[in-house]
C-alpha cells in the first residue's frame, strides 16, 4: 500500500468518525427506516463495494484509528486546550 492510499484511507475514517458524532441518532434512524422497508440504494452499491474491496478490506485497523480520532477529536482538543490554559 503506497503512503497516499495510507493517508486517504485515513482521513476517510476520521471523517466518517466526525460524522458518525454528529449525526450519529439521525443516521440511526434512518438505518433502520430503510431497513424495515426494506428498501436499498442499487445504483450505489456497486461503488461501494468496489470501494470497499480495492481499500478497506486489510486495512481495518488504520479505518478504525481514524474512526476514533474522528469521534474523539473535539474532546481531545478540548483537553489540550484546558492543559495549556492551565500550565501557562
Amino acid at each position: 500500500m503506497s503512503l497516499l492510499a495510507a493517508v486517504v484511507v485515513f482521513v476517510v475514517g476520521f471523517v466518517s468518525g466526525t460524522v458518525v458524532r454528529w449525526f450519529a441518532g439521525v443516521a440511526a434512524v434512518v438505518a433502520l427506516v430503510l431497513v424495515l422497508l426494506q428498501v436499498t440504494p442499487d445504483p450505489l452499491l456497486p461503488l461501494v463495494d468496489h470501494v470497499v474491496r480495492r481499500y478497506y478490506v486489510g486495512n481495518e485497523l488504520l479505518f478504525v484509528s481514524g474512526f476514533l480520532f474522528g469521534i474523539d477529536a473535539k474532546k481531545t482538543k478540548e483537553v489540550v486546550v484546558e492543559r495549556r490554559t492551565t500550565s501557562q
